[in-house]
C-alpha cells in the first residue's frame, strides 16, 4: 500500500493536516494508535484562543491570530460536509482577575504584545456593572476580566467527529490501533507496525503527539517536548447562562460546563487527584458562585503536548528528508492554519507561510 503522504497519529493535529492535504489532491493514509495511547485531545479545553499566548513571542501570537481568522470558514466548511455543527462561537473571551494588581500587571504584558502586533491584539477592561450586565453570574471577588475580541471556543468532540467523517469522504484511509515501531527509507519511506504491517509513502508527517518521543529521534528529529497533565470537569446540563468563556469555565453547546484546567508537569501520569480537581471547582465557583450548586458529572486528566518553550514545533528531517515533525500545544485552536496553510509549507510553495522561527534550531540556542 503506497501513498502519497502518510501522517502518523490521528489527532486533531494530525487530521486537521490529513484534511488540507486530501483537499489539495493528495492522497494520504492516517496511522493512528488505540485507546490504550495518550492523547491530548482527550483532556482538550475546546478553545479557539489568542490572548495570553505568545506574549514572548509575537510570532506565535500572529500565527494563533490567522488561525482563529480562519475557524469560521473552516467550520462552515467542515458543517456542509458532514452534518455536524462544531457548535463554533467567536464572540471573545475573557481573562479574569481577582486584584487590581493581577490586572496591571497583565495589561503591561498585553500592551506590549500589542505594539509588537503593530496594534493588532484588540481587547478592553470591563469591570463592575459593565462586566456583571455581560456576565449576570459573575460573583463579587471577580475585581475585572479582560475581554479579548478574537477568541472563542468549539466543541473539540463534534470537530474531531466532523474531521474524521471527512477525511475519510475525501478518499483518507484511517487506520487505527496501529503502533508504530519503525521508519525506514529507501526510494520511498516505510512504515513498519508492531503488527508486522509495512505501509510505503513517499512523505511522512509525525503528529503522533507524545509518541513522537520515542519515534522522533528515530527519523533525525530532536522532538523536545514532554506531557503536561491537565485535569478537567464537567458539570450536568444547564440553561444557558455564561455567555463568554474563560480558561477558568466555560458552557459548552450542550450546556455542560467545562471547568478547567491544571497545569502539571508529572510525567507520563493521567491521575486524577483530589486537590487538582478540588482547586479548579474552587476557582470556577469564585468566579461564578451558583456552580457550588450545580452537579459535576465526570474529572478527567489527559496528557497535553509541550515543547520545551511552549510553541509548535514544524521541522523537516535534516537526515530524512520528506519526513516531517509537526507537534504543538494548542491543536484546535491550530486546526485551520493547519488545514488551510501547512500543505503549502510541505511543498514550499511561494505563498507558504514562514515557519523557520518554529524549526527546532531555536532549542540550539538555548
Amino acid at each position: 500500500m503506497s501513498t502519497d503522504f502518510a501522517i502518523i497519529g490521528g489527532g486533531a493535529v494530525g487530521l486537521s493536516v490529513a484534511w488540507g492535504l486530501l483537499k489539495q489532491g493528495y492522497t494520504v493514509t492516517i496511522v493512528d494508535g488505540g485507546d490504550g495511547s495518550f492523547r491530548a485531545s482527550r483532556g482538550n479545553f475546546g478553545l479557539v484562543w489568542v490572548q495570553s499566548k505568545g506574549l514572548n513571542a509575537p510570532h506565535y501570537a500572529r500565527w494563533n491570530q490567522i488561525s482563529t481568522s480562519l475557524w469560521g470558514e473552516f467550520a462552515a466548511e467542515l458543517q456542509d460536509a458532514t452534518g455536524v455543527n462544531l457548535g463554533l462561537e467567536q464572540k471573545g473571551g475573557y481573562d479574569y482577575h481577582f486584584s487590581e494588581e493581577s490586572l496591571q500587571t497583565q495589561l503591561a504584558a498585553y500592551g506590549a504584545l500589542k505594539a509588537k502586533l503593530g496594534g493588532d491584539y484588540p481587547y478592553e477592561v470591563l469591570r463592575g456593572n459593565q462586566l456583571r450586565q455581560e456576565e449576570p453570574s459573575i460573583g463579587p471577588d471577580v475585581h475585572a476580566a479582560i475581554l479579548h475580541y478574537q477568541d472563542g471556543h468549539v466543541n473539540p468532540l463534534k470537530m474531531l467527529h466532523a474531521l474524521h467523517i471527512d477525511v475519510q469522504r475525501l478518499g483518507g484511509t484511517y487506520l487505527p490501533n496501529r503502533h508504530v515501531e519503525t521508519v525506514s527509507k529507501s526510494d520511498q519511506f516505510v512504515i513498519k507496525c508492531r503488527s508486522g504491517e509495512t505501509f510505503a509513502a513517499d512523505r511522512i508527517i509525525l503528529s503522533a503527539g507524545l509518541g513522537a518521543m520515542e519515534l522522533g529521534p528515530k527519523l533525525g528529529f530532536v522532538a523536545p517536548i514532554q506531557p503536561e497533565r491537565g485535569q478537567v470537569l464537567i458539570t450536568e446540563k444547564m440553561p444557558r447562562f455564561i455567555n463568554r468563556p474563560s480558561l477558568i469555565a466555560r458552557q459548552v453547546d450542550e450546556g455542560g460546563i467545562q471547568i478547567g484546567a491544571t497545569n502539571e508537569k508529572l510525567g507520563l501520569n493521567t491521575d486524577v487527584t483530589i486537590d487538582g480537581i478540588a482547586g479548579l471547582a474552587a476557582n470556577a465557583v469564585r468566579t461564578h458562585p451558583c456552580l457550588a450548586k450545580v452537579k459535576l458529572v465526570r474529572s478527567w486528566a489527559a496528557l497535553r503536548v509541550l515543547s520545551k518553550d511552549g510553541l509548535p514545533i514544524y521541522q523537516q528531517s535534516p537526515t530524512m528528508p520528506g519526513a516531517y515533525l509537526v507537534t504543538c500545544h494548542s491543536a484546535v485552536t491550530l486546526a485551520a492554519v493547519h488545514a488551510r496553510l501547512l500543505p503549502g509549507w510541505f511543498d514550499q510553495k511561494t505563498d507558504a507561510p514562514d515557519l523557520e522561527k518554529f524549526s527546532e534550531d531555536r532549542f540550539k540556542l538555548s
